[in-house]
């Protein structure tokens, strides 16, 4: 997911090396293109940037921070948070939307000038630099609906999650959300990240020279809005998504009014017919999952699919015909202790054994160049061209070197932030969740600054972000050390969101220095439109999440509209934690032990074999995605991945410049209906007819049922 640029930037489907990007995705939401696409692009790049815009000057920090700046940057969080949110709740697969953001910031800002330069009355041209700031404003504000983890720790904590188990499902482990604690939650542990790499910034970005793929890629989309050609070609873009943007937001509002009751509409037609509809084989007519995939990569898509076959095509209805004698008969669906504990704690396995060797790896590709570094050998480090002469220096660096410098971030003014935001935190969470005490809390903030910097500097060379992995390693560290009897699950689920919080804030900031460094802009302002984007979506998401569980009664339930889960995957690894195996049912352990060392041993044969090989290998990590929610998505995100190849095989020139387009509108249409469905909802306007679909023989009973 090409975090999540114009089409040179965005990783398009056939990526290789971008293939993981759209997975739970927090350990690789943010890359915007493969790490060697962007090195080549910016090693052999012969044309100078920064002499295209020469002539033009560079606005002060105080000039890049704009009241009309920050007020598309609230409108654009809003609508986003809306679509993350969706994406959280439903199948935890969240694309990049930092080419929808890049577009519609530009488009808001240029039809704002636009009017207001009719009036006679503009005085401020629109520079890549306010762009840049709108852009880490508004990517900042709805990271907030990911890190604050109302898709997975959040909603896991929650009662509606902890009644389909029978483990630790007492009050001292359960803690329900309300809009007041999560906002506090929220502004005490999203701010400390902000402090804790500050000082580091210079080393990372200049000494270092870590590319950071993401902020990289940004920086190319801005640059390229901002030169004659590219604002042409971003207008055309941005036409383009605003026309799928409706089509997908009218066949939302048409498919709404056949949802009447249970099990009716679009979106549980049976395409492929009505067994394969009962193991979850359907085409779901949803847009959003259409655009997904035409943003993930081929190989992302497969992987799905080929997850779901396994799971759901072979081995749970297998494993359903050992009701009776592996699990007992007539549990309920959500039971753990029967077919349901198998989906979990196998998904579990292969998310756990991907994550080890992801972290293993990128651990060992960061090592040997920062030992070299700081032993003041700076060698070229494993996204560099090792041929290439490092002692030069272009014009575009010595330019981008020199406003770097500029606007210094004083380090007494992050240490005090951290240590303030620390001891508030310490004093306040265990307010919040009891469990939580204070030196845990304290053990966090004491070692979160080292794994911020390990997760900032893989994520410089690597795009991989491992936030969730730290946090997933808390909940077995904290949860264990508190034990079940004593809300160890609470206290790890809470220590996993101080965690991923923490960690993740940091390494956004630095690749919003990248960007910056590359579009001329302030440090300063960077930090500033970070801080304000954090604040914002502090109070936004919440706000979304609270429309969306009090407008759908059945978010977190599974097989709801809203199944959220990794509500239900986060918890579980909590109750393993403080259990141990006795949750799993009979066989289920063997299973993960296999799929574990699967999920390991898939990754490294990937990495072994030549690339042209090596790409065509399923990702563990996506795999595990349809082992607990289905088939649906996949068949739907497959579908994407059709339209976008069929396109490319018609036209691979126009489909790589309006595919992201064409996807983000998808995806932000459907997602935006949520709003309108969520209010009709809460108003107990419901829509006025059922469409459901039977087999003939139903269907004859429930035509003498009405007839008689």
């Amino acid at each position: 997911m090409n975090n999540d640029g114009a089409p040179t930037h965005e990783t398009t489907p056939n990526s290789t090396d971008g293939d993981q990007e759209m997975l739970e995705t927090s350990e690789l939401r943010h890359r915007t293109t493969p790490a060697n696409k962007d090195q080549e692009s910016s090693e052999t790049e012969t044309i100078s940037i920064e002499r295209e815009f020469d002539q033009k000057p560079v606005p002060s920090w105080r000039d890049q921070l704009t009241v009309r700046a920050f007020v598309v940057s609230f409108i654009l969080s809003i609508l986003f948070s809306i679509i993350v949110m969706k994406l959280y709740l439903t199948t935890g697969v969240i694309p990049s939307l930092n080419v929808s953001a890049g577009l519609l910031g530009f488009f808001f800002i240029r039809t704002w000038t636009a009017v207001i330069e009719r009036t006679g009355l503009l005085n401020r041209p629109f520079t890549r630099q306010e762009n840049t700031v709108i852009q880490t404003c508004v990517v900042a504000a709805y990271d907030i609906a990911f890190s604050g983890g109302f898709g997975s720790y959040l909603l896991g904590m929650s009662e509606v999650i902890a009644e389909q188990g029978t483990q630790a499902n007492d009050a001292q482990n359960v803690k329900n959300p309300k809009v007041g604690w999560i906002i506090g939650f929220l502004l005490l542990v999203s701010f400390l990240g902000l402090f804790a790499l500050v000082p580091l910034r210079k080393i990372m970005v200049i000494d270092y020279k870590l590319i950071y793929p993401s902020g990289t890629a940004t920086a190319h989309l801005i640059n390229g809005f901002h030169t004659p050609q590219g604002s042409k070609l971003a207008k055309k873009q941005v036409k383009t998504l605003g026309k799928y943007f409706l089509i997908s937001f009218i066949w939302g509002f048409f498919q709404w009014f056949y949802t009447a009751g249970d099990d009716c509409g679009f979106q549980n037609f049976p395409t492929l017919g009505l067994e394969a509809y009962k193991n979850t084989f359907y085409f779901d007519f949803s847009a959003t999952y259409v655009g997904v995939g035409m943003i993930c990569p081929y190989i992302v898509n497969v992987s799905l699919l080929f997850g779901a076959i396994i799971s759901w095509g072979i081995m749970w209805p297998l494993i359903g015909n050992k009701e009776g004698i592996w699990y007992p008969k007539g549990l309920k669906p959500s039971d753990l202790h029967g077919l349901e504990g198998y989906k979990v704690f196998i998904a579990i396995s292969l998310i756990l054994g991907d994550g080890l060797y992801n972290f293993l790896k990128v651990l060992s590709r960061m090592l040997p160049s920062l030992i070299s570094a700081l032993q003041g050998q700076i060698q070229a480090l494993p996204i560099q061209n090792k041929n290439s002469n490092t002692t030069i220096i272009s014009f575009d660096d010595q330019k981008r070197e020199k406003y770097f410098a500029k606007d210094q971030i004083p380090r007494s003014i992050a240490l005090a932030g951290y240590l303030t935001m620390a001891v508030l935190s310490i004093i306040a969470l265990p307010h919040i969740f009891p469990p939580l005490k204070w030196y845990y809390i304290l053990i966090i903030y004491i070692t979160a600054p080292i794994l911020s910097f390990c997760n900032a500097y893989g994520a410089g060379l690597t795009d991989w972000n491992l936030a969730s992995t730290y946090g997933k390693l808390y909940i077995f560290i904290i949860g264990a050390w508190a034990g079940a009897s004593h809300g160890g699950v609470l206290a790890g689920l809470a220590s996993c969101g101080v965690m991923m919080s923490i960690v993740t804030t940091s390494s956004d900031l630095m690749q919003d220095f990248r960007t910056g460094y590359m579009t001329l802009s302030s440090p300063k302002s960077m930090f500033i439109s970070q801080v304000i984007g954090t604040g914002m979506g502090c109070v936004i998401a919440p706000c979304v999440f609270w429309l969306f569980f009090k407008a759908f009664k059945d978010v977190g339930l599974s097989g709801s509209q809203y199944p959220a889960p990794y509500a239900t995957i986060y918890r579980n690894i909590a109750v393993l934690g403080v259990d141990g195996f006795s949750a799993l049912p009979q066989h289920c352990l063997i299973f993960c032990y296999v799929f574990f060392i699967a999920a390991f041993l898939v990754n490294l044969l990937r990495d072994l074999v030549p690339r042209k090989i090596g790409r065509f290998i399923p990702i563990p990590m996506a795999m595990a995605i349809p082992f607990y929610l289905g088939a649906y998505f996949a068949i739907d995100m497959c579908v994407g991945s059709l339209i976008l190849f069929i396109w490319e095989c018609i036209d691979k020139n126009k489909a790589g410049i309006f595919g992201p387009a064409v996807a983000s509108g998808l995806i932000c249409g459907d997602g935006l209906w949520s709003l309108p469905q969520s209010i009709l909802a809460l108003a107990k306007v419901n829509s006025p007819i059922c469409m459901k679909f039977l087999s003939r023989t139903v269907n004859n009973k429930v035509d003498t049922f009405i007839s008689s």
